[in-house]
């Protein structure tokens, strides 16, 4: 009887930043037969904001990687409407994607701290290292080696920078290029409040003249609930408004029932605000031992939907693509990490583009042709072809790539 070939050899993987991007890289690459190590700066991997929406292929990955999605978030049909509740395009999703995932395609309004629960529920004891900030990054044909700010180090085999925008490994590697300001802010928050007497089981992304007012259904840890979100134009030096509630009540005031309600059922604590930026294309994310993930390589506004959802995507195919990969070679290292980002920024890019010429198109347009603007939206297809029928195709691409 011939011997079997032995198994690959078990890498080392640090990964600095434990959201989405971080969390999902470990869980991923532990599937892949490697040790991982998540190094997060803060005391706990807590999540940066309250309201969450996710597509179907991240929620997908997150079943694959091991986490459990039963009854994660409320699925909801996305629309986008004018300030006087008039349709101007519907997300279709494809049918039997809906058999499978559910109410409008799968895609699902949660909230953070759930999503963080469960994806930490899902990595192995000792992964997770709190407390540990990185101060300095060096990597050889060798091996990398993190500089700890308690003065310890660490080696491995393959580092994933998912430590967010302002990434110190993003900035190791490409310098640190600047921000692109979308002058735009956004105002949220989440109720339970139970009798509001709203439509459920919708995202509605509506729009005025000058501000986006929207609201989805969510579910969180067996209760059923509303998110909602106000966005304006905004000077993002400028301070924030010194009451957060009082001035999403003005913004969606004018808006159809039930925005005006939820925000009014709001807690003050249960509400949130964030300047929109991104930092644009990024065309190479690897270098070496080491590649990017999440927000450090592709940062993009919530007019998109998908930060998150592209970061747990992110780090699904980080895993992927190192398995079976022996990590103490170096030229394998260096193919597998540029097989993983090829394929991923054609789609990050559409999302990121699309997230900002959205944000421009909604709150930006010239006044004196925004009426020209909104008649094209209300009286022709032209909103149901740009993100209508264009965004589910994409969709539709993430999902065939991602399999067990």
């Amino acid at each position: 009887m011939s011997a079997s070939s032995p198994s690959p050899r078990r890498g080392r993987v640090a990964v600095i930043g434990g959201g989405p991007a971080g969390m999902a890289t470990a869980l991923s690459v532990h599937q892949a037969g490697h040790d991982v190590a998540i190094f997060e700066r803060y005391r706990e991997a807590r999540p940066a904001g309250n309201v969450l929406n996710l597509w179907p292929p991240p929620l997908k990955a997150l079943g694959l990687m091991g986490v459990d999605t039963t009854d994660l978030g409320a699925p909801c049909l996305s629309q986008f409407r004018n300030d006087k509740g008039r349709v101007r395009a519907t997300i279709k999703s494809d049918p039997e994607i809906e058999k499978q995932y559910g109410r409008g395609g799968g895609f699902i309004g949660l909230l953070r701290p759930e999503l963080y629960e469960r994806m930490l529920a899902a990595l192995p004891p000792g992964v997770l290292r709190t407390n540990q900030s990185v101060d300095r990054i060096e990597q050889d044909e060798r091996a990398v080696t993190l500089h700890l700010a308690d003065g310890s180090t660490y080696e491995a085999d393959v580092l994933v920078g998912a430590d967010g925008i302002d990434s110190v490994v993003r900035r190791t590697l490409w310098g640190d290029g600047p921000k692109r300001e979308h002058r735009l802010h956004a105002i949220a928050g989440y109720t339970f409040a139970d009798d509001i007497g709203g439509e459920t089981g919708y995202c509605v992304i509506g729009h005025g003249r000058e501000v986006q007012g929207s609201w989805t259904s969510i579910r969180y840890k067996g209760r059923d609930g509303y998110q909602w979100w106000v966005l304006e134009a905004c000077d993002p030096d400028a301070p924030a408004p010194a009451d957060l509630l009082a001035r999403a009540k003005q913004l969606g005031r004018t808006f159809p029932h039930p925005l005006p309600q939820l925000i009014e059922r709001t807690e003050a604590q249960h509400v949130q605000r964030w300047v929109l930026r991104d930092r644009g294309f990024l065309p190479q994310w690897s270098q070496g031992r080491i590649t990017l993930a999440g927000d450090a390589a592709h940062a993009t506004s919530p007019y998109a939907a998908y930060g998150a959802g592209m970061a747990i995507e992110d780090g699904y195919f980080i895993g992927r693509r190192l398995r079976g990969v022996d990590l103490t070679d170096f030229a394998a290292v260096r193919q597998a990490l540029q097989a993983y980002e090829e394929p991923r920024k054609p789609h990050t890019a559409f999302q990121v583009t699309m997230a900002y010429r959205n944000g421009q198109m909604f709150h930006h347009t010239p006044r004196l042709l925004r009426p020209v603007r909104d008649f094209i939206f209300d009286r022709t297809p032209f909103l149901q072809k740009v993100v209508g029928d264009t965004n589910p195709a994409e969709i539709n691409k993430q999902l065939a790539l991602i399999t067990d």
